[in-house]
């Protein structure tokens, strides 16, 4: 049956109505609003943009502008060559970079991450106050526009740029970075490595708003290196974290700097996103603008799924397999989209093996020389080198380069030996006594261990193979011990592991201090192995004290020597670099200090014709 209306109930409809009309004006007016603001920010993006351009222009005159070669006295040395790859004819700003990482991160929290990745992600959010020139490797301004050193070397002034902000508005001046060493200095923050070197500093101290003066404890011959390297943090926004230290710690994405780059929140990433993504600073201060809008890192630990997806252009560049370069070579499509690179660069690190010789506070096996240096006879280098990275690569026999003057060249790498390694571990008194292959101690104890490495990695999960079969040739167990990246880590801090293969990245000239001086067998100290040799510790204290580096490299040369004696690593290789860049990326360039890929300040851009991404 039907219900007539009731005039309470016209009223009642009537609100309804009425209702409904409201809240479409009101979602109409908050949409107008939204594109206002939008239309607004991007206005202030072109204005800024078009007064960094005029403030560029400024002082050089428009002919020097027009000219790629131009060395305008308005542009710091830092920029030129940026400011140079900006003035070639089908240069264009936009676009993203896209790049992948084998592995998850656990934090990128400066001082609290420990590895190469988070440290690239950091280049492009924090700054220091100089650089290095890739073409000669000299020291230029950044953030300083000068320094004096006094002449004991022991005190170093910087002048700061007057114009630098943090990417919030906020100024950078010599508060900073005294703030930033302090803040590294405090104990509750967990920053070892950084303070293993800092502690050479006597002082940082601001003599006004933008000079700031280091003062040394004793000389250090790369005194200006440590503190013109020094990454600056914000006090503003870092500061809170000294009454909290142990949230600081515990964080997974807590960056803010004054570089090109910034996370659109600065304490938001975490490790589940999966991808590190970084925007633009438009706020930038630099005196030749970044490239592109976004930096993205994609987190893709299959080697085979980093392919395909370089392949589908979704990321701009693959670092070949050692097994796969040359097939990459004759792919057409491969060649049609890339641009391909092989070379060692010239600060290659090196890959090891590292021995374990303290564990829960007992010596292990390996804190026995002779063991150590048996591991070193059956780990036949240049059979891993020919099998497994097919030759591309070179033996290590240290951690300095053979073109490094560090490096003694009478020095060669450990040739594989099986006898001698079975008289040496004979010798530690390791014997097969109850006749089933497997080598026992004197207690009956097998030798058995486990090498942990990171499972992700196929070359190095086929190495492993090959060292499990070598060794048991000399009745030594390997036992395959596969991990993920942040489980690695945290392992590695805590010292839990037989051995581990892993590498480190290098430098112009490496410091042994850090991986293998005592004082730094502590907790998250970088040497986790807890190697210990006072004669190594008095060369590596004296060669860091001595300036002249005609007296200081025969001192590196002799703590060489005792490295090659005692073989706390087990020195592996030096890897070529197998790499093809997506043809869209232009400006690639060799250096000093190899490709220019990604190097800062951003020298590398796509032409405006092959760009892809709008925003």
């Amino acid at each position: 049956m039907e219900k007539p209306f009731a005039s309470r109930d016209w009223t009642l409809y009537s609100l309804v109505c009425l209702a409904l009309v409201l809240i479409v004006l009101t979602m109409y007016q908050i949409d107008r609003q939204w594109l206002k603001l939008s239309e607004m920010q991007a206005a202030l993006a072109e204005q800024a943009q078009a007064m960094r351009e005029l403030r560029s222009l400024a002082g050089s005159g428009a002919l020097a502008a027009q000219t790629p070669n131009a060395q305008p006295g308005s542009i710091a040395p830092a920029f030129q060559r940026a400011y140079v790859a900006s003035k070639m004819p089908d240069y264009a700003q936009g676009d993203w970079s896209v790049e992948a990482f084998g592995t998850n991160l656990k934090t990128i929290t400066p001082l609290v991450s420990t590895d190469a990745y988070a440290s690239n992600v950091q280049s492009y959010v924090q700054e220091s106050l100089i650089s290095r020139n890739p073409d000669t490797l000299a020291w230029e301004g950044l953030i300083a526009k000068s320094w004096t050193v006094s002449d004991d070397g022991l005190t170093i002034s910087f002048d700061l740029r007057d114009d630098v902000t943090f990417s919030d508005g906020q100024p950078l001046t010599a508060d900073d970075v005294v703030f930033s060493f302090n803040f590294i200095m405090v104990e509750a923050i967990q920053a070892p490595r950084e303070r293993a070197y800092l502690q050479k500093i006597q002082s940082v101290k601001a003599e006004s708003k933008y000079r700031v003066v280091f003062t040394y404890k004793e000389p250090y011959f790369e005194a200006l290196s440590l503190a013109g390297g020094m990454n600056i943090m914000p006090k503003h926004f870092y500061e809170p974290y000294l009454k909290e230290p142990q949230k600081f710690n515990e964080s997974k994405g807590l960056l803010l700097g004054s570089g090109p780059y910034k996370l659109a929140d600065p304490k938001s990433w975490t490790p589940d996103q999966g991808n590190v993504e970084l925007v633009r600073n438009e706020r930038y201060w630099g005196d030749v603008q970044p490239t592109y809008n976004r930096i993205l890192w994609k987190i893709i630990q299959n080697d085979s799924a980093r392919l395909t997806t370089y392949r589908n252009g979704d990321i701009d560049s693959y670092s070949a397999r050692a097994s796969e370069y040359k097939q990459l070579q004759n792919d057409a499509q491969i060649q049609a989209k890339s641009q391909s690179f092989e070379y060692m660069p010239p600060v290659v690190g090196y890959s090891y093996i590292g021995w374990n010789q303290m564990r829960a506070g007992k010596p292990t096996r390996f804190a026995d020389k002779r063991v150590r240096q048996a591991m070193s006879y059956l780990t036949d280098t240049g059979r891993i080198i020919k099998d497994v990275f097919l030759g591309y690569a070179e033996p290590a026999v240290s951690p300095f380069g053979n073109a490094s003057k560090q490096h003694d060249s009478a020095l060669q790498p450990y040739q594989a030996n099986l006898d001698k390694a079975k008289a040496l571990l004979k010798d530690a008194g390791y014997e097969d006594r109850n006749k089933d292959g497997v080598l026992e101690d004197k207690a009956g104890q097998p030798f058995e261990f486990k090498l942990t490495y990171f499972q992700a990695n196929e070359d190095t999960s086929r190495m492993v193979l090959l060292l499990k079969d070598l060794y048991a040739k000399a009745g030594v167990k390997l036992v395959p011990f596969p991990q993920e990246w942040p489980v690695m880590l945290e392992n590695l801090d805590k010292k839990d592991f037989d051995a581990i293969t892993l590498g480190w990245t290098s430098s112009i000239e490496t410091d042994l201090y850090q991986a293998f001086h005592s004082s730094q067998a502590i907790s998250k100290g970088d040497n986790f192995i807890g190697y210990q040799n006072p004669e190594l510790d008095k060369l590596i204290d004296s060669a860091r004290r001595t300036v002249d580096e005609g007296k200081r490299m025969p001192l590196w040369q002799q703590a060489e020597r005792i490295l090659y004696e005692d073989q706390p690593y087990t020195f592996l290789m030096r890897r070529k670099s197998l790499l093809f860049v997506d043809k869209r990326i232009h400006n690639l360039q060799m250096t000093k200090l190899g490709l220019n890929l990604g190097s800062l300040p951003l020298e590398n851009y796509v032409p405006l014709a092959q760009q892809k991404y709008t925003q």
